[in-house]
């Protein structure tokens, strides 16, 4: 039987999880073509936040990648927004990304086009740093705006704001939000709730302006009229704003199914099976389709509809979709948050309320006619979902009532008492609401399909996938139902896409079979790609270089850009050039050459960095070779995954307070070690003395003077998330600092995977097994050293040993 053909407009969350349904129930009745306006696959928008925060990659967000498509016989045109719905041939036409235009036939039509952001009406929005919330492109143009601006300011003080502005604080700007609201999450939490929640995200370092309203957007006088540079308020103050991020709301984008001449009112208005009620061929799914005059923005609803939405177009002629009663559960940057129902009360209503603002503890229960009808929560939600359920069902609460505030462990009549919240559930409570989960299909999966770990419950089951809040109640469950502590991420996540082995089975591999090539690597361990990927070959072209020194060819076509072309590219695609100076000190000869250099290369921008070195910025990349000659001073490697800098004090050798000579530990340790390969950057610092003016504390190793030695530190990081580095040892002389620092790191090179930070690694592996290893072990700590130091000991400068550091020169020839 030929198919029918079904395209869909949108690859969001809405729109793939129907045809996700669909699929499972009738996989061969559709040939199906995509159009997606993002160059991504399906991805958890949900999750952009903790990108934006750096705590998650774009990768980890993805939902459905490309492969998944591809196994479902699915025709994906990304980047290729819609241009036109023309229903008379029932047909849509698409423009790819080289202003191609493409057509697509349909018997049924999809409509997922989501939402669009709101901008405010203001003179200056169309300035250039003034951007939405909404996609991965959003959320890349913040991550670059913090890494050069100082000052932002993120309109609306919503979700969407409030995890805007802790993202970009986390990336190191001054934040203002500014909230025409008297208070936070007006919509999801009473004024005692979202006025905890200021303070508590005030003490954490953000500004808040509430109740005030934008009058206007002024142009920067520094970088011209063509950036923003201030806000401007109704009450005529100005704060400065390198960045405004609207988050002031959504509105259902129906800009097609207008144009199509669709019914709109508040979102394309569609019937209870979710066909449009002007054209019963077109349905519509999520936040652009509008249900009985409501628009729904919360992925439960969204995941319902595409349930009822799938049985239509599957032929079934089953479900209706009758409205969703909903309830927010969130988790703003780390506060627990919940609110159902009618939470803000009233007149006929009894509140009750518990307030403990020292422990960050809010409850607010609302009762009318002796049913609940209303619940706040803040800091504790534990409970939401019982309250929920109370409220769902109507039922009379007299009876426990005076223990209603305690929540459902404390009710006698559940039975349960005293038992833990994964236990005290029916098999027919809902723990995932995003995704209508109840407690007996993920108990059941978990028995049924042998299933361990959290990732496993959630590929079988989407529980907890979505927006993560009931993350903690499935890992109960996983325990409760496995009989042990199963709940934890996999300690075995593949490499990549390429192979299902993880980064240390591929580590032991190249060890064991003495494995020294990356075809021999792939071949031996049947690599589904034979070429491999952009996320594996860097890691293996490591793995084999740190594991057979000076046997393992290094491959320069395995690297990223910046280190093929061993300088840092810009994001005008000049390069930048950081010359090491060994401890942070120099000399006049030097810095000379550095001035000679900068004046003959017309090199626009000089900055002392932060490590205690120099940066020469805006260096063309065919000037690169010459300007290396020129300085004639080593790389100082700010490009690559390898030592970057050994940041000291001037020490006992001039500083009064001085108790050892940290100028010269500092230097010692960078000349020994400066030609380190590592699973990511490596810094080091010394400090002459424990009041630590080189900042040693948050370092990859830190060495700090006393009186009777030197205290060693490690583990230490002072990125996104400050790391403050655990106490190793103390020893006395400066030989051992050397031992022991370079016996560390040797033992982060053989252990570290690949991008993994010396904090992220002595997580993993445990403080007490590098004491092990280094401490209890001398004669393996000085086995270490020798390794390390045999790996280093004649490995060339890129910038002057061209042919023994496999650069090609090619790339610097302009053509």
């Amino acid at each position: 039987m030929k198919k029918l053909k079904l395209v869909m407009v949108g690859n969001g969350m809405a729109g793939v999880r129907t045809l996700e349904e669909l699929l499972r129930i009738a996989p061969d009745l559709y040939e199906i073509t995509v159009f997606g306006a993002e160059p991504h696959p399906n991805y958890n928008r949900i999750l952009l936040s903790p990108v934006l925060a750096g705590e998650q990659t774009l990768d980890e967000i993805i939902l459905n990648p490309l492969s998944w498509y591809e196994s479902h016989g699915i025709t994906l045109h990304l980047g290729c927004p819609v241009q036109r719905i023309d229903r008379v041939r029932r047909q849509v036409v698409a423009v790819d990304a080289a202003g191609r235009e493409i057509t697509a036939d349909y018997d049924r039509l999809l409509i997922a086009t989501g939402s669009t952001p709101f901008m405010l009406p203001v003179p200056g929005r169309e300035l250039a740093g003034v951007i939405a919330y909404r996609d991965i492109a959003d959320t890349e143009a913040m991550i670059a705006a913090a890494a050069r601006y100082r000052h932002a300011v993120v309109i609306g003080g919503g979700l969407l704001g409030l995890e805007a502005a802790n993202g970009l604080m986390l990336r190191g700007m001054q934040v203002t939000v500014v909230h025409l609201g008297d208070w936070l999450m007006e919509r999801q939490l009473d004024d005692q709730a979202g006025s905890l929640l200021c303070q508590q995200l005030s003490a954490r370092g953000l500004r808040f302006e509430l109740g005030v309203q934008t009058e206007a957007l002024l142009p920067s006088a520094r970088a011209g009229a063509e950036r923003v540079g201030a806000v401007r308020f109704k009450d005529g103050r100005e704060i400065p704003a390198d960045l405004v991020v609207m988050a002031a709301g959504i509105r259902p984008n129906t800009r097609l199914a207008e144009a199509a001449g669709l019914h709109c009112q508040r979102g394309i208005v569609v019937t209870d099976t979710l066909q449009t009620v002007t054209d019963p061929r077109i349905y519509a799914v999520g936040e652009c389709a509008a249900h009985r005059g409501v628009a729904y923005g919360l992925v439960a609803p969204l995941f319902e509809q595409g349930k009822v939405c799938a049985t239509h177009l599957a032929q079934f002629g089953i479900g209706r979709y009758q409205g969703s009663q909903t309830s927010t559960k969130l988790k703003v940057t780390g506060i627990d948050l919940f609110s159902a129902g009618d939470f803000m009360g009233g007149e006929g209503c009894e509140e009750i309320v518990m307030s403990d603002p020292f422990a960050g503890v809010y409850k607010k229960l609302v009762i009318r006619d002796d049913r609940l009808v209303g619940a706040c929560l803040y800091g504790d939600t534990v409970d939401g979902g019982w309250y929920f359920k109370l409220l769902r069902e109507g039922r009379k609460i007299a009876d426990i009532r005076d223990r209603l505030m305690f929540g459902e462990s404390n009710i006698g009549d559940v039975g349960h008492q005293g038992h833990h919240k994964a236990a005290a559930m029916a098999d027919t409570d809902e723990v995932c609401g995003c995704n209508g989960v109840t407690k007996g299909a993920i108990c059941k999966a978990i028995k049924d399909k042998g299933l361990f770990t959290l990732d496993e419950v959630r590929k079988h089951t989407k529980a907890s996938a979505s927006c993560g809040s009931c993350t903690g109640l499935v890992e109960q469950l996983i325990m409760f139902t496995a009989g042990g502590d199963y709940s934890a991420a996999p300690k075995k996540k593949a490499l990549c896409g390429c192979t299902d082995l993880g980064h240390q089975e591929v580590r032991d591999a190249i060890f064991d079979r003495h494995l020294v090539s990356l075809d021999q690597v792939m071949r031996a361990l049947d690599w589904k790609s034979p070429d491999g990927c952009p996320s594996c070959r860097p890691a293996l072209n490591y793995y084999l270089i740190s594991s057979w020194p000076k046997e393992a060819l290094d491959d320069p076509q395995s690297r990223l850009i910046n280190e093929r072309s061993h300088a840092n590219i810009q994001k005008d695609g000049s390069y930048s050039v950081v010359p090491r100076m060994w401890g942070g000190e120099t000399s006049a000869a030097e810095l000379r050459r550095i001035a000679d250099v900068v004046d003959k290369y017309r090199i626009p921008t000089v900055k002392v960095t932060g490590g205690q070195r120099i940066d020469l910025l805006g260096v063309r990349k065919e000037d690169l070779v010459d300007v290396w000659r020129d300085i004639g001073m080593p790389s100082g490697h700010a490009y690559a995954k390898a030592l970057r800098t050994v940041k000291t004090c001037v020490g006992s050798e001039w500083c009064r307070m001085g108790t050892q000579d940290s100028t010269r530990m500092g230097k010692d340790l960078e000349r020994a070690l400066w030609r380190m390969q590592a699973p990511h950057k490596v810094k080091l610092a010394v400090s002459g003395c424990p009041r630590n003016c080189a900042e040693a504390g948050i370092k990859d190793i830190g060495v700090i003077g006393v009186d009777s030695g030197w205290e060693i530190y490690v583990a230490g990081n002072g990125g996104i998330k400050t790391e403050v580095a655990q106490f190793l040892c103390k020893v006395k002389t400066a030989e051992e600092v050397l031992e022991v620092s370079g016996a560390f790191l040797q033992l982060y090179r053989k252990e570290g995977w690949y991008l993994e930070r010396t904090c992220h690694y002595v997580a993993r592996v445990g403080l007490p097994h590098v004491k092990q290893k280094i401490l209890d072990d001398e004669q393996g700590r000085r086995a270490l050293w020798a390794e390390l130091q045999f790996a280093l000991d004649g490995e060339p400068d890129p910038w002057f040993e061209f042919e023994r550091a496999r650069v090609d020169v090619r790339q610097f020839e302009t053509l």
